[in-house]
């Protein structure tokens, strides 16, 4: 095998493919621009995807490039040999171009002539065929005739050998490796066994197929070829490592860590793994912020992927004990040294980058001070009530809210002699996410099959938007749509209806699509909804009330008045509501989101905690104060350039064309936005904030209301308050006050109750010292309580641990037909090897339960108190068991 330096092999890719006529189409940024659904380009092939699908590249057929990408997935196995968040790919296609012959010759040649490996340590797999597509012997043949060993071919099944999508192009791949002078670790030893004999170098795609929607596969007309290769693999493997932070990527970034750590690389696991982590971490960082896109640190999207990678390279920098400067020093590296000339916009953007990690670092520090502050208040609250377990629901917040892991809460909790409920915090991690999968845009049918088949009309069909102006029009129906294309449809059908211009707003930009109806003197067609469709046409989503719609009609398409307009108060008050927002809280909030529809606004932004009460009043205000002002809603339509430097607002992400409107709102507001808006902010009339909650990491969202149903909402108001008044027997104005003096009644019934309970338990346990037994030497108490609750058990249990003095309690309750258990273990006890949750663990599901903790104390909830008396007896021999 040759040597090579990482520039020297990312030259020699390009020179390779430009000799065979292949055209270096460059590398595009690292942040993807949306189109397929992930946040960054995490694979060479992602930015060719339209062109791998049908594009006409304008470059040509036969493309290579070296591409920059980034994979957090696995972000924590970061830290081994081998993994990264950023890494280069080397790729080559061919576009309808050539297929398996030249590719398999190409890929030997720059295996065996390019990079020195010889033919008896190359092996390649091919795809072995199954009820869907034959075994590819064309491409085991090509391999084969390439200079390939016959014996060195494997036939893996489509798991490993095959690429597609859900319909579309697709088809088998071929993979190569190196094989070690090693022996097979089995007599199933070969390319993708784990054992480490077999090295992938690279793969190449052969998409012959297009997959149908019934799932048939049948012969492309025009073949196309994707091939990749790792290069920070390839870089490593070629010099004779497979450990990637010893190549030339990372060599400079690790000695300086050595050297200020005074750590040895190689020398400790853990202090190995931090050096990756912190080379790693700091190299993707840098490349993110210097990218073209200029990313930045926040609190969503691909923004809060680099604020997490960044902070967790600051853990792993003070675990190797570098300083701020120190971390600063290692992003010069990478700027100055490393990529100074495969990745020049980091040397124009190296202050930009300095600074905004720089920013990013002292801001992580100032969060932890805030969370511990935030950490100690909610601390404080549990003692001052005597209780001994952190929520949930705190304890998510202290992680969603300050970046605070559930591990760092249980241990700081632990300290003070509390638990955590991991449960709880599980629960409202759940309902986080569910709240972010609701934020999922509205799209109806925008993505759907129902779509695809308008993709076969002429590229001169496309739909007119007359929808600024005007509410009703007059078009022609120049397609009719359901799973195929038709060309009338009758009463009671559901289908889409293009047609030649439309004042039916489409949903787009967070505006819910328009509804109303189309008619003419045959048919009558109620739109449900309208939605936007590839090639500048918009569909009209409903279904046919009367009559036969036909391709070629002339219609009327009324959209609904009422619905619109609201929707026009509800999108503007949104602009509004952003800058209002921006005014009261900082540069920080950034809009993540928005949807508006006929009833509601709702606004996504980031920010990194709760919006107080105080802060969201003021930001009502401001809204109204300009809705009050009647200030001119003024649209200038202009070149995204001229909009850009007029400084108005745009989306990252968001694809703008090369003309944009600019909605403008006096002094205050001025976006980019195509949606619909009102004539004057006057006509909002009233805006009111409804609620705001966080939905992501960092995310917060805002919901409002607008006009009339501002006046529903209070009046409604005003009748609930009426009801608690008359319900309380007392008047409006007098409603606050009966309510507290009725909370101070309740709070001393509530505790005169749990006196009585607590003395309840006790005396139905009644003094059970005489049931301690000595398991091993270790005094053991477990006792069945009748009718207690899971507070009331660890109460007793502190109780008693006191009167035990050194040793073991399990307390059992059968409680409202339900199972509480409790396990306590004393210091001394626990030295000895005694453990409380695995105590729990190992008894719970005699009462149909399940449960476990800390070694100190412990509990479960089971279902079956007729296996109470079981549990108890079992847990003598769980204990025995433990105790050396």
């Amino acid at each position: 095998m040759k040597q090579f330096t990482s520039k020297e092999l990312r030259n020699t890719w390009k020179e390779f493919y430009k000799e065979r006529g292949h055209v270096d189409v460059g590398a595009v940024s690292l942040v993807s621009d949306g189109s397929t659904g992930v946040m960054f380009n995490v694979a060479g092939m992602q930015p060719l995807m339209p062109y791998l699908l049908g594009q006409k590249h304008p470059m040509g057929v036969r493309l290579c490039n070296v591409q920059g990408c980034v994979r957090t997935n696995d972000i924590d196995s970061v830290g081994d040999k081998s993994h990264v968040t950023f890494f280069e790919m080397m790729g080559s296609w061919s576009l309808g171009d050539y297929f398996k012959e030249e590719r398999c010759k190409w890929s030997y040649e720059l295996l065996t002539q390019v990079f020195g490996f010889d033919r008896d340590h190359l092996a390649a797999t091919v795809f072995e065929g199954d009820e869907n597509a034959p075994r590819d012997e064309e491409g085991a043949k090509c391999r084969i005739d390439s200079g390939f060993k016959p014996e060195n071919i494997y036939y893996l099944p489509a798991e490993d050998n095959w690429w597609g999508l859900e319909y579309g192009p697709c088809g088998p791949d071929s993979e190569m490796f190196y094989i070690a002078d090693v022996p097979d670790c089995g007599p199933d030893c070969g390319p993708g066994c784990s054992c480490g004999k077999y090295t992938e170098l690279g793969n190449d795609v052969f998409m012959q197929y297009e997959k149908h929607k019934d799932g048939h596969l049948t012969p492309l007309a025009k073949k196309n070829v994707d091939t990749g290769w790792g290069l920070e693999r390839n870089l490593a493997f070629l010099n004779g490592t497979k450990d990637v932070y010893k190549t030339d990527l990372f060599a400079s970034v690790i000695a300086f860590i050595e050297k200020i750590s005074g750590k040895k690389y190689d020398n400790d696991d853990e202090m190995t793994r931090s050096m990756r982590v912190l080379a790693d971490h700091m190299r993707t960082s840098v490349m993110l912020i210097g990218d073209e896109a200029r990313l930045t640190p926040s609190n969503g999207g691909a923004g809060y992927v680099l604020r997490r990678l960044i902070r967790r390279a600051v853990r792993h920098g003070r675990i190797l004990g570098l300083t701020t400067e120190n971390l600063l020093d290692i992003a010069k590296i990478f700027i100055d040294e490393v990529y100074s000339d495969s990745y020049p916009n980091l040397v124009t953007n190296r202050e930009f980058v300095l600074k905004e990690l720089k920013k990013e670092i002292d801001r992580f520090t100032a969060t932890l001070e805030n969370g511990m502050k935030e950490f100690k208040k909610i601390l404080d609250a549990v003692l001052a009530s005597s209780g001994k377990v952190i929520s949930g629901k705190d304890a998510f917040y202290l992680y969603d809210t300050f970046g605070f892991p559930l591990e760092l809460t249980v241990e700081m909790a632990d300290e003070k002699g509390l638990s955590v409920d991991e449960e709880g915090f599980g629960k409202s991690m759940e309902e986080q996410k569910k709240k972010a999968r609701d934020n999922a845009s509205f799209s109806l049918k925008s993505s759907s099959d129902d779509l695809a088949v308008f993709a076969s009309l002429d590229e001169a069909v496309i739909s007119e938007f007359t929808g600024y102006e005007k509410i009703e029009d007059s078009g022609k129906v120049v397609a009719i749509g359901t799973d195929v294309l038709i060309d009338e449809a009758g009463e009671g059908l559901e289908c889409i209806i293009v047609t030649d211009r439309t004042p039916f707003y489409a949903t787009m930009g967070g505006q819910k699509g328009d509804f109303g109806s189309i008619n003419a003197g045959t048919f009558e067609f109620e739109v449900k909804d309208t939605v936007k469709i590839d090639g500048g046409r918009v569909g009209h989503v409903g279904i046919v009330k009367s009559g036969k719609v036909k391709k070629g009609d002339t219609v009327t398409l009324s959209v609904d008045p009422a619905n619109r307009t609201a929707t026009c108060m509800n999108h503007s008050a949104t602009h509004l509501l952003q800058k209002a927002l921006q005014t009261v809280l900082g540069d920080e909030v950034k809009q993540q989101g928005s949807y508006q529809d006929g009833e509601r606004t709702r606004f996504d932004f980031s920010f990194s905690r709760a919006v107080t009460a105080e802060e969201l009043g003021r930001v009502e205000d401001l809204v109204n104060e300009k809705i009050m002002e009647d200030i001119p809603v003024v649209t200038d339509v202009m070149s995204i350039d001229e909009a850009k430097k007029s400084g108005a607002m745009a989306l990252f992400g968001e694809k703008y064309g090369e003309v944009v409107r600019v909605v403008k709102m006096g002094d205050f507001s001025k976006e980019l936005c195509g949606g619909t808006h009102v004539k004057k902010t006057g006509d909002i009339h009233a805006f009111k904030i409804m609620s705001e909650s966080g939905i992501a990491a960092g995310v917060r969202r805002v919901e409002g209301l607008t006009g009339v149903r501002v006046l529903t909402y209070y009046k409604d108001i005003e009748e609930t308050l009426k009801t608690a008044a008359s319900v309380l027997k007392s008047t409006p104005s007098d409603v606050v006050g009966r309510i507290e003096k009725l909370r101070d009644e309740v709070k001393a019934l509530s505790s005169e109750l749990e006196s009585i309970k607590s003395k309840a338990a006790k005396d139905a346990m009644g003094d059970v010292m005489d049931k301690v037994t000595d398991v091993k030497g270790v005094k053991f108490l477990a006792v069945s309580v009748p009718d207690v609750d899971m507070n009331g058990l660890r109460d007793l249990g502190d109780q008693l641990k006191d009167k035990l003095g050194d040793g073991v309690i399990l307390l059992a309750s059968s409680a409202g037909g339900k199972v509480n258990l409790v396990a306590m273990a004393t210091d001394g006890a626990m030295g000895k090897g005694a453990h409380a949750g695995n105590l729990i663990k190992g008894i719970a599901g005699l009462v149909g339960g399940g449960g476990g903790g800390r070694p100190n104390m412990a509990q479960a909830g089971g279902k079956d108190p007729s296996g109470i008396d079981k549990a108890l007896s079992q847990a003598v021999d769980v204990l025995s068991g433990q105790i050396g």
